[in-house]
């Protein structure tokens, strides 16, 4: 990126770049896609047909809107994942692989992320599959996913100006103790920019000795933006490659090389027209087995970066929970739905430590501000157009007004 590019970088702090971010995440009323593969994630059902679901909505409820803007990107910031069990994340199946179908019982988590322009918001969501009010779970399971909400809970309110990263991690360590779990190892959490999903300020989870003394302490600040990620386990907290096939991938834009194959040059610059920096799926491609012998030498040298399908340990149970705030001027502004259920989860546990009793007590709703009123008078002309978005179940309007003294 060049020194002009940096001093043109586009920020929250213009509203057309907060409506862009709730679009990514708020499409019209009950049709959030995360919520729509949630509610089709039923026993029975495989995981490869919610994960073509959930990408098939998202590029087409992102194809209407901003349609005036032709040159505009938009669609798939990552592809949808299904990962179930001690499966941590990353699971997205091709229609090559062997089929995974969801059954009673199972602890699944849905991860996906939508843009808008390069402007991303993240979301995962995770829950037993027939799961009632009258028959809740409890046991491993709850604890996990109690867990996991709260440190969530808790990094809404601590992910604000003036705080700093390693006060999120510690409060992650502690409320998944006090559940008997752990946060998985090294796993970061990334501040977000225009076309970048994985900024320079990072949240980890679970440091090893070694990754605190390299992790960078960081200061949250107005106008910035996180995706935050909570992965927690039942086990030990450490997630392996299990040798599971790697479909989805991103453009590293810092390497280059001059690719051999006629195979491999065709898929990247289809890669690069179609997704330039964002991750996409091996599955979004016409033909399959062309893909898969494409993206061998793209990431033989490095670039692109695999997101490998990690695990847990056999019996172990994983939950996650994302999302993406927005650290406006007058508090967090958290973009992105929740639609986790406490009361269908039982655990034996609770958070035991003061101090995080009363942050996950406090309230995480933004400070209002007063308006100053300006001296001048002026009058609104009625706005020529108005757009609706919806987030946590409520509309906002933006107006444009043209003003004139």
């Amino acid at each position: 990126m060049s020194g002009d590019d940096e001093t043109q970088e586009q920020t929250i702090a213009d509203d057309l770049v907060v409506t862009k971010r709730r679009f990514d995440s708020t499409l019209p009323k009950y049709q959030d896609p995360s919520d729509t593969v949630v509610t089709a994630a039923t026993a029975g059902v495989s995981v490869l047909s919610l994960c073509e679901k959930g990408d098939a909505f998202i590029m087409a409820e992102t194809g209407k809107i901003f349609k005036k803007e032709k040159d505009m990107k938009k669609g798939i910031a990552f592809p949808t994942c299904v990962s179930v069990n001690n499966c941590v994340c990353h699971y997205s199946p091709l229609k090559s692989d062997p089929d995974v179908i969801l059954k009673d019982g199972d602890l699944v988590k849905i991860d996906l992320g939508v843009h808008v322009d390069g402007f991303i918001s993240n979301v995962a969501h995770s829950f037993i599959v027939g799961v009632t009010k009258d028959n809740p779970v409890t046991g491993r399971k709850a604890d996990v996913l109690k867990a996991a909400h709260l440190c969530a809970e808790a990094a809404l309110r601590l992910v604000k100006p003036g705080n700093q990263n390693t006060q999120v991690t510690e409060a992650w360590n502690k409320i998944a103790k006090s559940f008997k779990c752990s946060p998985i190892e090294g796993m970061l959490s990334h501040q977000l920019k225009q076309h970048v999903i994985d900024g320079e300020k990072t949240i980890i989870q679970n440091p090893t000795d070694q990754q605190k003394k390299d992790h960078e302490k960081a200061e949250f600040e107005v106008h910035e933006v996180y995706a935050v990620d909570v992965l927690i386990s039942t086990g030990e907290g450490k997630a392996k490659d299990g040798g599971q096939r790697t479909t989805v991938y991103k453009r590293d834009p810092n390497k280059v090389y001059g690719l051999k194959m006629k195979t491999s040059r065709t898929f990247f610059s289809e890669m690069e027209r179609r997704f330039d920096t964002m991750p996409f799926t091996l599955r979004a491609f016409e033909d399959e087995g062309k893909a898969r012998l494409g993206v061998v030498e793209c990431a033989k040298h490095e670039l692109l970066q695999p997101f490998n399908v990690l695990h847990e340990k056999e019996g172990e149970f994983v939950a996650q929970f994302k999302f993406t705030v927005l650290l406006m001027a007058n508090g967090p502004l958290r973009i992105t739905n929740s639609l986790f259920e406490p009361e269908l989860y039982k655990s034996e546990h609770e958070v035991e430590d003061p101090e995080l009793k009363a942050l996950l007590q406090s309230s995480a709703s933004r400070k209002t501000q007063k308006k100053k009123k300006k001296k001048v008078s002026y009058r609104a002309v009625p706005s020529y157009y108005t757009i609706k978005i919806q987030t946590l179940n409520v509309f906002y309007e933006f107006k444009s007004f043209f003003y004139y003294y």
